[in-house]
Protein backbone atom coordinates (compact mmCIF):
# COMPACT_ATOMS: atom_id res chain seq x y z
CA UNK A 1 0.00 0.00 0.00
CA UNK A 2 2.78 2.16 0.86
CA UNK A 3 4.78 1.93 -2.16
CA UNK A 4 1.08 2.30 -4.40
CA UNK A 5 1.09 5.86 -2.70
CA UNK A 6 4.48 6.59 -3.18
CA UNK A 7 3.75 5.37 -6.74
CA UNK A 8 0.78 7.78 -7.11
CA UNK A 9 3.25 10.81 -5.61
CA UNK A 10 5.20 10.48 -7.82
CA UNK A 11 2.99 10.49 -10.98
CA UNK A 12 1.72 13.81 -9.49
CA UNK A 13 4.89 15.07 -9.42
CA UNK A 14 5.83 15.02 -13.15
CA UNK A 15 4.21 18.27 -14.30
CA UNK A 16 3.55 16.29 -18.09
CA UNK A 17 2.75 13.58 -16.90
CA UNK A 18 0.29 15.08 -14.22
CA UNK A 19 -1.13 17.45 -17.32
CA UNK A 20 -1.83 14.82 -19.39
CA UNK A 21 -3.79 12.70 -17.04
CA UNK A 22 -6.06 15.40 -15.79
CA UNK A 23 -6.54 16.61 -19.96
CA UNK A 24 -7.73 12.46 -20.28
CA UNK A 25 -10.12 12.68 -17.66
CA UNK A 26 -11.47 15.93 -19.36
CA UNK A 27 -11.77 14.80 -22.32
CA UNK A 28 -13.72 11.61 -20.95
CA UNK A 29 -15.91 13.59 -18.60
CA UNK A 30 -17.50 15.24 -21.86
CA UNK A 31 -18.00 12.21 -23.33
CA UNK A 32 -19.72 10.56 -20.62
CA UNK A 33 -21.77 13.78 -20.37
CA UNK A 34 -22.34 13.49 -24.51
CA UNK A 35 -23.72 9.91 -23.82
CA UNK A 36 -26.91 11.81 -21.58
CA UNK A 37 -27.82 14.19 -24.15
CA UNK A 38 -31.06 12.91 -25.69
CA UNK A 39 -31.50 13.71 -29.50
CA UNK A 40 -33.57 16.77 -30.29
CA UNK A 41 -37.25 15.93 -31.05
CA UNK A 42 -37.51 12.46 -28.76
CA UNK A 43 -38.81 12.41 -25.26
CA UNK A 44 -36.10 10.74 -22.75
CA UNK A 45 -39.06 9.66 -20.87
CA UNK A 46 -40.51 6.57 -22.94
CA UNK A 47 -36.95 5.63 -23.95
CA UNK A 48 -38.05 2.27 -21.94
CA UNK A 49 -38.44 0.19 -25.06
CA UNK A 50 -35.41 1.07 -26.46
CA UNK A 51 -33.51 0.41 -23.21
CA UNK A 52 -35.23 -3.43 -23.20
CA UNK A 53 -34.21 -3.86 -26.95
CA UNK A 54 -30.83 -3.23 -26.45
CA UNK A 55 -30.36 -5.69 -23.49
CA UNK A 56 -28.54 -8.91 -25.25
CA UNK A 57 -27.51 -9.67 -28.57
CA UNK A 58 -26.02 -7.06 -31.72
CA UNK A 59 -27.94 -4.16 -29.72
CA UNK A 60 -26.56 -5.09 -26.43
CA UNK A 61 -22.96 -5.78 -27.96
CA UNK A 62 -23.16 -1.80 -29.84
CA UNK A 63 -25.21 -0.41 -26.72
CA UNK A 64 -22.08 -1.53 -24.67
CA UNK A 65 -19.52 -0.41 -27.10
CA UNK A 66 -21.56 3.27 -26.97
CA UNK A 67 -21.57 3.65 -23.44
CA UNK A 68 -24.94 3.48 -23.24
CA UNK A 69 -25.30 5.91 -25.83
CA UNK A 70 -27.69 3.50 -28.02
CA UNK A 71 -30.08 2.50 -25.45
CA UNK A 72 -30.37 6.39 -24.60
CA UNK A 73 -31.04 7.61 -27.86
CA UNK A 74 -28.44 10.07 -27.40
CA UNK A 75 -26.59 12.30 -29.89
CA UNK A 76 -23.23 9.78 -29.36
CA UNK A 77 -25.76 6.60 -30.33
CA UNK A 78 -23.72 5.72 -33.36
CA UNK A 79 -20.70 5.76 -30.90
CA UNK A 80 -16.76 5.71 -31.99
CA UNK A 81 -17.60 1.74 -34.09
CA UNK A 82 -18.35 3.36 -37.67
CA UNK A 83 -14.62 4.74 -37.49
CA UNK A 84 -13.19 1.36 -36.48
CA UNK A 85 -15.06 -0.14 -39.04
CA UNK A 86 -13.80 2.38 -41.51
CA UNK A 87 -10.05 1.70 -40.19
CA UNK A 88 -10.72 -2.22 -40.80
CA UNK A 89 -11.68 -1.68 -44.30
CA UNK A 90 -8.42 0.58 -45.05
CA UNK A 91 -6.42 -2.27 -43.10
CA UNK A 92 -7.49 -4.43 -45.60
CA UNK A 93 -7.65 -2.74 -48.76
CA UNK A 94 -3.80 -2.28 -47.58
CA UNK A 95 -3.23 -5.81 -48.29
CA UNK A 96 -5.05 -5.94 -51.71
CA UNK A 97 -4.76 -2.54 -52.64
CA UNK A 98 -1.47 -1.51 -54.59
CA UNK A 99 -2.20 2.53 -54.14
CA UNK A 100 -3.02 2.08 -50.13
CA UNK A 101 0.26 -0.50 -50.00
CA UNK A 102 2.30 2.27 -51.49
CA UNK A 103 0.54 4.67 -48.88
CA UNK A 104 1.87 2.61 -45.97
CA UNK A 105 5.30 2.82 -47.15
CA UNK A 106 5.48 6.76 -47.52
CA UNK A 107 5.85 7.74 -44.16
CA UNK A 108 3.88 10.26 -42.44
CA UNK A 109 2.75 11.71 -45.39
CA UNK A 110 1.84 8.66 -46.52
CA UNK A 111 -0.08 8.16 -42.87
CA UNK A 112 -1.99 11.69 -43.19
CA UNK A 113 -3.58 10.64 -46.42
CA UNK A 114 -4.41 6.97 -45.12
CA UNK A 115 -6.24 9.08 -42.18
CA UNK A 116 -7.82 11.68 -44.00
CA UNK A 117 -9.62 8.75 -46.21
CA UNK A 118 -10.02 6.91 -42.75
CA UNK A 119 -12.22 10.08 -41.82
CA UNK A 120 -14.12 10.22 -45.24
CA UNK A 121 -15.19 6.61 -44.98
CA UNK A 122 -16.36 6.99 -41.35
CA UNK A 123 -18.72 9.87 -42.87
CA UNK A 124 -20.24 7.80 -45.74
CA UNK A 125 -20.64 4.88 -43.24
CA UNK A 126 -22.48 7.25 -40.59
CA UNK A 127 -24.86 8.60 -43.24
CA UNK A 128 -25.66 4.70 -44.05
CA UNK A 129 -25.76 3.71 -40.34
CA UNK A 130 -27.97 7.10 -38.68
CA UNK A 131 -30.96 6.41 -40.97
CA UNK A 132 -30.76 2.85 -39.88
CA UNK A 133 -30.91 3.94 -36.26
CA UNK A 134 -33.72 5.98 -36.78
CA UNK A 135 -35.39 3.69 -38.11
CA UNK A 136 -34.69 1.16 -35.08
CA UNK A 137 -36.14 4.10 -33.35
CA UNK A 138 -39.54 4.19 -35.15
CA UNK A 139 -40.15 1.02 -34.75
CA UNK A 140 -39.38 0.40 -31.10
CA UNK A 141 -40.44 3.59 -29.22
CA UNK A 142 -44.42 4.63 -29.75
CA UNK A 143 -45.67 7.13 -32.11
CA UNK A 144 -45.84 9.68 -28.38
CA UNK A 145 -42.14 9.43 -28.05
CA UNK A 146 -41.27 11.65 -31.25
CA UNK A 147 -42.39 15.59 -30.35
CA UNK A 148 -40.60 16.30 -33.79
CA UNK A 149 -41.63 14.51 -37.16
CA UNK A 150 -41.30 14.23 -40.71
CA UNK A 151 -38.16 15.01 -43.29
CA UNK A 152 -36.77 17.93 -40.85
CA UNK A 153 -36.25 15.40 -37.60
CA UNK A 154 -34.75 12.64 -40.13
CA UNK A 155 -32.05 15.29 -41.57
CA UNK A 156 -31.42 17.17 -38.39
CA UNK A 157 -30.82 13.66 -36.85
CA UNK A 158 -29.06 12.48 -39.41
CA UNK A 159 -26.49 15.38 -39.43
CA UNK A 160 -26.53 15.27 -35.48
CA UNK A 161 -25.65 11.65 -35.29
CA UNK A 162 -22.79 11.67 -38.03
CA UNK A 163 -21.77 14.84 -36.08
CA UNK A 164 -21.80 12.95 -32.51
CA UNK A 165 -19.31 10.36 -34.12
CA UNK A 166 -17.37 12.46 -35.60
CA UNK A 167 -16.48 14.59 -32.50
CA UNK A 168 -16.52 11.38 -30.13
CA UNK A 169 -13.57 10.53 -32.90
CA UNK A 170 -12.12 14.39 -32.48
CA UNK A 171 -11.67 13.47 -28.56
CA UNK A 172 -9.97 10.50 -29.13
CA UNK A 173 -7.57 12.20 -31.06
CA UNK A 174 -7.07 14.69 -28.48
CA UNK A 175 -6.80 12.22 -26.04
CA UNK A 176 -4.07 10.67 -28.12
CA UNK A 177 -1.96 13.81 -28.11
CA UNK A 178 -2.39 15.68 -25.28
CA UNK A 179 -3.75 12.96 -23.11
CA UNK A 180 -2.02 9.34 -21.85
CA UNK A 181 -2.79 5.97 -23.81
CA UNK A 182 -4.54 5.66 -27.36
CA UNK A 183 -7.76 8.08 -26.77
CA UNK A 184 -10.16 5.83 -29.54
CA UNK A 185 -8.79 2.80 -27.48
CA UNK A 186 -9.77 4.37 -23.96
CA UNK A 187 -13.42 5.62 -25.37
CA UNK A 188 -14.35 2.28 -26.00
CA UNK A 189 -12.52 1.01 -22.96
CA UNK A 190 -15.05 3.89 -20.67
CA UNK A 191 -18.08 2.90 -22.71
CA UNK A 192 -17.69 -0.82 -21.67
CA UNK A 193 -16.70 -0.03 -17.77
CA UNK A 194 -19.88 2.40 -17.11
CA UNK A 195 -21.59 -0.48 -17.43
CA UNK A 196 -19.81 -2.75 -15.17
CA UNK A 197 -21.31 -0.88 -11.77
CA UNK A 198 -24.78 -1.91 -12.48
CA UNK A 199 -23.66 -4.98 -13.84
CA UNK A 200 -21.85 -5.25 -10.33
CA UNK A 201 -24.65 -4.64 -7.76
CA UNK A 202 -27.37 -6.54 -10.06
CA UNK A 203 -25.32 -9.53 -10.20
CA UNK A 204 -25.22 -9.16 -5.87
CA UNK A 205 -28.49 -8.32 -5.53
CA UNK A 206 -29.63 -11.37 -7.29
CA UNK A 207 -27.44 -13.74 -5.32
CA UNK A 208 -28.24 -12.29 -1.82
CA UNK A 209 -31.84 -11.61 -2.74
CA UNK A 210 -34.48 -14.80 -2.38
CA UNK A 211 -32.64 -18.40 -3.47
CA UNK A 212 -29.69 -16.93 -5.50
CA UNK A 213 -26.89 -18.48 -3.38
CA UNK A 214 -25.69 -16.06 -0.65
CA UNK A 215 -22.71 -13.61 -0.26
CA UNK A 216 -20.49 -17.08 -0.71
CA UNK A 217 -21.53 -17.96 -3.92
CA UNK A 218 -20.84 -14.27 -5.37
CA UNK A 219 -17.19 -13.78 -4.28
CA UNK A 220 -16.97 -16.99 -5.65
CA UNK A 221 -17.85 -15.67 -8.79
CA UNK A 222 -15.19 -12.86 -8.34
CA UNK A 223 -12.90 -15.00 -7.65
CA UNK A 224 -13.36 -16.95 -10.77
CA UNK A 225 -13.48 -13.46 -12.73
CA UNK A 226 -9.83 -12.39 -11.11
CA UNK A 227 -8.62 -15.55 -12.30
CA UNK A 228 -9.85 -15.13 -16.00
CA UNK A 229 -8.50 -11.76 -15.77
CA UNK A 230 -5.09 -13.32 -15.44
CA UNK A 231 -5.62 -16.09 -17.42
CA UNK A 232 -6.30 -13.00 -20.74
CA UNK A 233 -3.16 -10.94 -19.36
CA UNK A 234 -1.08 -13.77 -19.98
CA UNK A 235 -2.96 -14.25 -23.69
CA UNK A 236 -2.17 -10.64 -24.37
CA UNK A 237 1.21 -10.59 -23.07
CA UNK A 238 2.48 -13.53 -24.55
CA UNK A 239 5.31 -13.99 -26.95
CA UNK A 240 7.83 -16.31 -28.40
CA UNK A 241 11.20 -14.32 -28.78
CA UNK A 242 12.97 -14.86 -32.25
CA UNK A 243 16.42 -14.26 -31.82
CA UNK A 244 18.29 -11.69 -34.68
CA UNK A 245 22.38 -11.32 -34.73
CA UNK A 246 23.43 -8.36 -36.18
CA UNK A 247 26.66 -8.37 -38.56
CA UNK A 248 29.51 -6.24 -37.16
CA UNK A 249 30.77 -3.50 -39.14
CA UNK A 250 33.67 -1.25 -38.35
CA UNK A 251 33.24 2.38 -39.68
CA UNK A 252 36.60 4.32 -38.54
CA UNK A 253 37.15 3.64 -34.94
CA UNK A 254 33.85 2.61 -34.32
CA UNK A 255 32.25 -0.17 -34.47
CA UNK A 256 28.40 -0.77 -35.10
CA UNK A 257 26.26 -3.99 -35.13
CA UNK A 258 27.18 -7.41 -33.18
CA UNK A 259 24.65 -7.33 -31.00
CA UNK A 260 21.80 -9.51 -30.51
CA UNK A 261 18.66 -8.47 -30.27
CA UNK A 262 14.81 -10.18 -30.55
CA UNK A 263 11.58 -10.36 -32.73
CA UNK A 264 8.69 -10.51 -30.09
CA UNK A 265 6.24 -12.74 -32.00
CA UNK A 266 2.70 -12.03 -30.25
CA UNK A 267 0.53 -15.07 -29.38
CA UNK A 268 -2.02 -13.50 -30.02
CA UNK A 269 -1.60 -11.00 -32.93
CA UNK A 270 -4.37 -10.71 -33.90
CA UNK A 271 -5.99 -9.25 -30.57
CA UNK A 272 -9.62 -8.75 -30.58
CA UNK A 273 -10.66 -8.62 -34.26
CA UNK A 274 -11.50 -12.32 -34.57
CA UNK A 275 -14.17 -12.24 -31.89
CA UNK A 276 -15.30 -9.21 -33.82
CA UNK A 277 -15.34 -10.91 -37.44
CA UNK A 278 -17.04 -14.09 -36.31
CA UNK A 279 -19.70 -12.12 -34.20
CA UNK A 280 -20.54 -10.25 -37.38
CA UNK A 281 -20.84 -13.91 -39.10
CA UNK A 282 -22.62 -15.06 -36.62
CA UNK A 283 -25.68 -12.88 -37.32
CA UNK A 284 -26.60 -12.77 -40.84
CA UNK A 285 -27.81 -16.23 -41.00
CA UNK A 286 -30.59 -15.40 -38.84
CA UNK A 287 -31.09 -12.05 -40.92
CA UNK A 288 -31.63 -13.78 -43.72
CA UNK A 289 -33.82 -16.58 -42.08
CA UNK A 290 -36.00 -14.26 -40.73
CA UNK A 291 -37.18 -13.72 -44.50
CA UNK A 292 -37.85 -17.41 -45.50
CA UNK A 293 -40.75 -19.82 -44.52
CA UNK A 294 -38.93 -22.74 -43.61
CA UNK A 295 -39.27 -24.83 -40.46
CA UNK A 296 -35.83 -26.11 -41.09
CA UNK A 297 -34.40 -22.64 -41.46
CA UNK A 298 -36.51 -21.23 -38.62
CA UNK A 299 -35.04 -24.42 -36.82
CA UNK A 300 -30.83 -23.20 -37.65
CA UNK A 301 -32.20 -19.89 -36.18
CA UNK A 302 -33.86 -20.73 -32.82
CA UNK A 303 -30.17 -22.71 -32.51
CA UNK A 304 -27.87 -19.84 -33.53
CA UNK A 305 -29.48 -17.37 -31.69
CA UNK A 306 -29.20 -19.38 -28.24
CA UNK A 307 -26.17 -17.88 -27.19
CA UNK A 308 -25.83 -20.42 -24.68
CA UNK A 309 -26.95 -23.74 -26.37
CA UNK A 310 -23.81 -25.90 -28.19
CA UNK A 311 -24.09 -25.30 -31.73
CA UNK A 312 -24.30 -21.53 -31.48
CA UNK A 313 -20.79 -21.70 -29.28
CA UNK A 314 -19.15 -24.64 -31.03
CA UNK A 315 -19.44 -22.87 -34.42
CA UNK A 316 -18.52 -19.17 -33.11
CA UNK A 317 -15.58 -21.03 -31.45
CA UNK A 318 -14.14 -22.72 -35.10
CA UNK A 319 -14.97 -19.40 -36.32
CA UNK A 320 -12.65 -17.26 -34.26
CA UNK A 321 -10.05 -20.10 -33.92
CA UNK A 322 -10.35 -19.68 -38.42
CA UNK A 323 -10.25 -15.93 -38.09
CA UNK A 324 -7.45 -16.02 -35.77
CA UNK A 325 -5.26 -17.68 -38.71
CA UNK A 326 -6.69 -15.19 -41.03
CA UNK A 327 -6.12 -12.00 -39.66
CA UNK A 328 -2.59 -13.22 -38.35
CA UNK A 329 -1.91 -13.79 -42.07
CA UNK A 330 -2.83 -10.59 -43.55
CA UNK A 331 -1.12 -8.53 -40.73
CA UNK A 332 2.00 -10.29 -39.93
CA UNK A 333 4.13 -10.86 -43.05
CA UNK A 334 7.35 -13.16 -42.94
CA UNK A 335 8.68 -11.83 -45.98
CA UNK A 336 8.75 -7.67 -44.96
CA UNK A 337 10.08 -9.04 -41.90
CA UNK A 338 13.38 -11.06 -43.68
CA UNK A 339 13.64 -8.13 -46.46
CA UNK A 340 14.21 -5.62 -43.59
CA UNK A 341 16.01 -7.60 -41.23
CA UNK A 342 18.27 -8.35 -44.57
CA UNK A 343 18.60 -5.12 -45.02
CA UNK A 344 19.82 -3.95 -41.83
CA UNK A 345 22.48 -7.05 -41.92
CA UNK A 346 20.61 -8.90 -39.25
CA UNK A 347 19.86 -13.02 -39.69
CA UNK A 348 18.24 -15.33 -37.47
CA UNK A 349 21.25 -17.49 -36.08
CA UNK A 350 21.17 -20.91 -38.18
CA UNK A 351 18.92 -19.92 -40.32
CA UNK A 352 20.08 -18.82 -44.33
CA UNK A 353 18.82 -15.44 -45.03
CA UNK A 354 16.13 -15.42 -47.29
CA UNK A 355 13.50 -17.85 -48.14
CA UNK A 356 14.67 -20.07 -45.10
CA UNK A 357 14.16 -17.08 -42.99
CA UNK A 358 10.35 -16.51 -44.77
CA UNK A 359 9.87 -20.03 -44.46
CA UNK A 360 10.98 -19.97 -40.33
CA UNK A 361 8.97 -17.26 -39.39
CA UNK A 362 5.94 -18.82 -41.01
CA UNK A 363 6.77 -22.09 -39.29
CA UNK A 364 7.05 -20.32 -36.26
CA UNK A 365 3.65 -18.26 -36.28
CA UNK A 366 1.13 -21.14 -37.55
CA UNK A 367 2.76 -22.71 -33.90
CA UNK A 368 2.59 -20.46 -31.50
CA UNK A 369 -1.11 -18.88 -33.27
CA UNK A 370 -2.56 -22.34 -32.50
CA UNK A 371 -2.82 -22.32 -28.95
CA UNK A 372 -3.46 -18.33 -29.20
CA UNK A 373 -6.62 -19.22 -31.55
CA UNK A 374 -7.66 -21.79 -28.98
CA UNK A 375 -7.39 -19.72 -25.47
CA UNK A 376 -9.46 -17.27 -27.62
CA UNK A 377 -11.85 -19.44 -28.90
CA UNK A 378 -12.05 -19.97 -25.30
CA UNK A 379 -12.33 -16.63 -23.85
CA UNK A 380 -15.34 -15.79 -26.31
CA UNK A 381 -17.14 -18.26 -25.23
CA UNK A 382 -16.57 -18.01 -21.23
CA UNK A 383 -19.74 -15.59 -20.77
CA UNK A 384 -21.98 -18.39 -22.25
CA UNK A 385 -20.63 -20.94 -19.74
CA UNK A 386 -20.83 -17.89 -16.83
CA UNK A 387 -24.29 -17.81 -18.18
CA UNK A 388 -24.96 -21.32 -17.89
CA UNK A 389 -23.36 -21.01 -14.03
CA UNK A 390 -26.14 -18.17 -13.28
CA UNK A 391 -24.29 -15.38 -13.76
CA UNK A 392 -26.65 -12.57 -15.13
CA UNK A 393 -26.14 -11.79 -18.63
CA UNK A 394 -24.58 -8.11 -18.41
CA UNK A 395 -21.82 -9.09 -15.64
CA UNK A 396 -21.63 -12.27 -17.95
CA UNK A 397 -19.96 -10.02 -20.37
CA UNK A 398 -17.39 -9.10 -18.53
CA UNK A 399 -15.98 -13.07 -17.96
CA UNK A 400 -14.62 -13.06 -21.40
CA UNK A 401 -15.27 -11.79 -25.12
CA UNK A 402 -14.53 -8.90 -26.51
CA UNK A 403 -15.24 -6.54 -23.04
CA UNK A 404 -12.53 -8.51 -21.79
CA UNK A 405 -9.59 -8.71 -24.15
CA UNK A 406 -10.56 -4.92 -24.79
CA UNK A 407 -10.23 -4.00 -20.90
CA UNK A 408 -7.13 -6.01 -20.59
CA UNK A 409 -5.34 -4.23 -23.67
CA UNK A 410 -6.25 -0.88 -23.11
CA UNK A 411 -5.30 -0.95 -19.45
CA UNK A 412 -1.87 -2.64 -20.02
CA UNK A 413 -1.38 -0.30 -23.05
CA UNK A 414 -2.50 2.91 -20.69
CA UNK A 415 -0.28 1.70 -17.78
CA UNK A 416 3.06 0.99 -20.06
CA UNK A 417 2.51 4.65 -21.01
CA UNK A 418 2.48 5.75 -17.60
CA UNK A 419 5.45 3.53 -16.48
CA UNK A 420 7.76 5.05 -19.47
CA UNK A 421 7.16 8.36 -18.20
CA UNK A 422 8.17 7.12 -14.34
CA UNK A 423 11.46 5.59 -16.08
CA UNK A 424 12.53 8.41 -17.80
CA UNK A 425 12.38 10.36 -14.99
CA UNK A 426 14.24 8.32 -13.11
CA UNK A 427 11.40 6.99 -11.06
CA UNK A 428 10.37 3.27 -9.62
CA UNK A 429 7.98 1.93 -12.25
CA UNK A 430 4.54 0.86 -11.90
CA UNK A 431 6.11 -2.75 -10.37
CA UNK A 432 8.70 -2.91 -8.52
CA UNK A 433 10.10 -5.92 -10.05
CA UNK A 434 9.04 -6.88 -13.97
CA UNK A 435 8.05 -3.87 -16.16
CA UNK A 436 4.70 -4.12 -18.20
CA UNK A 437 5.28 -4.85 -21.77
CA UNK A 438 4.35 -3.55 -24.81
CA UNK A 439 1.71 -2.00 -26.78
CA UNK A 440 -0.68 -5.21 -28.12
CA UNK A 441 -0.80 -4.90 -31.86
CA UNK A 442 -4.54 -6.05 -33.41
CA UNK A 443 -6.33 -5.32 -30.72
CA UNK A 444 -8.62 -1.86 -29.38
CA UNK A 445 -5.20 -0.48 -28.87
CA UNK A 446 -4.00 -0.70 -32.54
CA UNK A 447 -6.98 1.84 -33.54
Amino acid sequence: MKGLIETLRNIWKIEDLRSRILTTLALLLVYRLGTKVVLPGIDPAQLGALKSQTADGVLGLLNMFSGGAFANASIFALGIMPYISASIVIQLLGIAVPYFQKLQKEGESGHRKINQITRYLTVIILVLQAPGYLLNLHSTLPETAFILKGTFFTVSSVIILAAGSMFIMWLGEKITDKGIGNGISIIIMIGIIARLPFSFFAELGSKIEGQGGGLILFVIEIVVLFLVFAATILLVQGTRKIPVQYAKRIVGNKQYGGVRQYIPLKVNAAGVMPIIFAQAIMFLPMAFVNYAASDALTGVAAALSNYTGFWYNALFFVMIVLFTYFYTAITVNPTQMAEDMKKNGGFIPGIKPGKKTIDFLDTVMSRITLPGSIFLGFVAILPAFAMIAGVNNQFAHFYGGTSLLILVGVVLDTLQQIESHLLMRHYDGLMKSGRIKGKTPGGAAAY
